[in-house]
């Protein structure tokens, strides 16, 4: 057999690959529930916070901590659950982990403190790591063939993104509708379908070969991502602390030793030598950089919208639909595409449009609503085809045992991506617009402080300055976004060529039964 195999037909072990049915296409749909709800709930409060501010008082620190404490947890637990599901059997997690999501989430619902519901949305947290890789391996399973798996990661991708997206729109109509809480009670009745639907929908798969979870492990993986996701989250907000050194030193110690015991293991919590597979290897890079371009560029454009434009976060949120519609065009038509065209021309070829995206938001200036906008959803459109096509070479360069643990991964990687990008093009943008702008003369220096440091903190005490100031500092933190968005352009068309040189081995997605080799 030659060195490279089909993506996802590594898993040779599975014989002649029969054609997923209505039952199994029956069952995407129920796990595409939970994976709206996981987008969701990541954005979820971006309008939901002034009504949860008013009601539970939050320090700033707490609002912080409400904000980041789901995602901080989703991105460290990820391996663990991932490997853990293999384990003890994907559906009886995902099954586990939906009841934990619901309860969590109505304990966040009627929260009465901030410290009470950053509990509640630490809990989310773990049980949101538990869905995630539950949902993708489960569909490894289903769709053995390559050409409906890779259909299937699709829609995967796009219904988490169209959560993402339609989280500040739902969360602003249910927090106006009822009170702050209401939109965490939708997990309740999706909780209900995916329990009642999961015994006769869903395959359970769990690796009969698979030793104990080594607690070990465990640590040593919560220690070495835990800090950097930490770090990226107060770099974006507060800028690199003093000792953000030391935490990054003891991740990595903790990173390298993680490794090192994975090598020795007979049951190791991560394979690392997945990452000898090229395609693999490439395709997580892929996923990591263009998460980056792509969490980045949503937090300005967002920004931009609502601080440039004026645009209420309502009216924000719609503004991006259409992007996040190109992403579903995307995501759905890139595996239909890789069908007579090979993966990594695919992908290489829509980034490369992406990069039309980040020019586009290079360009623009004050009052170029409609430009950003269309950037961005060029840019949504690249995201499409690498989260369907990079995740399922992902997926399927890993053994059917080990699915799991490389579905985790994948989804670390991208959460890891989307932290970076906030903390590097969001300082990138906040340092231009702080060397370019200067406070009216006469304000007291705490008043000076929050107009220099950043363009919201200048619009909350806009009363105090001179119109003509206000314009100025909005037009510097367009510049610093047009930095920004040539930055990370480059980073993305170095990442097509990538795509284009690295994984020409991967040959379009065979009807076949699924062991077909590369030429």
């Amino acid at each position: 057999m030659s060195k490279f195999m089909v993506t996802g037909t590594s898993q040779g072990d599975r014989g002649a690959a029969p054609r997923a049915g209505a039952r199994e296409w029956t069952g995407l749909g129920l796990l595409a529930l939970p994976t709206v709800l996981l987008g969701l709930d990541l954005t979820v409060l971006y309008l939901v916070s002034p009504a949860m501010a008013a009601d539970l008082d939050p320090s700033a620190t707490q609002t912080l901590w409400v904000m980041d404490a789901y995602g901080f947890l989703i991105a460290g637990f990820l391996v663990t659950m991932g490997t853990l599901g293999d384990r003890i059997g994907r559906r009886r997690l995902l099954v586990i982990g939906m009841v934990g999501f619901a309860v969590a989430s109505v304990l966040a619902a009627f929260a009465p403190s901030a410290e009470l519901l950053i509990v509640a949305r630490a809990l989310l947290g773990v049980a949101g790591a538990t869905l995630m890789p539950s949902t993708l391996s489960l569909i490894s399973n289903m769709f053995a063939r390559e050409q409906q798996r890779a259909l299937a990661i699709g829609v995967w991708a796009t219904m988490f993104a169209l959560g993402m997206a339609a989280g500040p729109v739902v969360g602003g109509a249910l927090a106006d509708a009822f009170w702050w809480g209401a939109p965490f009670l939708l997990a309740v009745p999706i909780a209900v379908l995916v329990l009642a639907g999961a015994r006769v929908l869903l395959p359970e798969y769990a690796d009969p070969a698979a030793g104990r979870l080594d607690l070990v492990s465990v640590a040593l993986s919560l220690t070495a991502i835990l800090p950097v996701i930490y770090l990226l989250k107060q770099a974006a907000d507060h800028g690199p602390g003093a000792g953000g050194l030391l935490l990054l030193l003891a991740a990595s110690v903790a990173g390298i030793a993680f490794v090192r015991r994975q090598r020795i293991l007979r049951s190791p919590l991560l394979d690392v030598g997945l990452f000898a597979d090229r395609a693999f290897a490439t395709a997580l890079g892929v996923l990591l950089v263009g998460l980056v371009g792509v969490g980045g560029t949503m937090y300005l454009v967002t920004q931009y919208l609502q601080l440039v434009e004026g645009r209420s976060p309502f009216a924000a949120g719609v503004w991006m639909g259409p992007p996040a519609l190109a992403m579903f065009a995307a995501a759905i038509g890139a595996p239909l595409v890789a069908r007579r065209v090979r993966p990594g021309v695919v992908m290489g070829l829509t980034l490369g449009v992406s990069v039309i995206g980040y020019g586009m938001l290079a360009t623009a200036g004050a009052g170029d609503t409609l430009v950003v906008v269309a950037g961005f959803g060029l840019i949504y459109l690249g995201l499409g085809a690498i989260a369907a096509l990079g995740t399922d070479i992902v997926v399927g360069a890993a053994p059917a045992a080990k699915s799991g643990s490389a579905a985790s991964l994948s989804e670390t990687v991208q959460e890891l991506g989307l932290a970076v990008g906030v903390a590097l093009l969001g300082s990138l943008t906040t340092a231009w617009y702080g060397a370019r702008v200067e406070a009216p003369a006469g304000l007291p220096p705490e008043v000076s402080d929050r107009f220099t440091g950043s363009l919201s903190g200048a619009l909350a005490v806009a009363d105090r300055a001179p119109a003509g100031v206000v314009q100025s500092a909005r037009e510097a933190f367009t510049t610093g976004m047009n930095v920004a968005s040539f930055s990370a352009g480059i980073c993305i068309a170095l990442t097509a060529i990538a795509c284009l040189v690295w994984l020409r081995h991967v040959p379009p997605l065979a009807e076949g039964d699924g062991d077909t080799e590369h030429p």
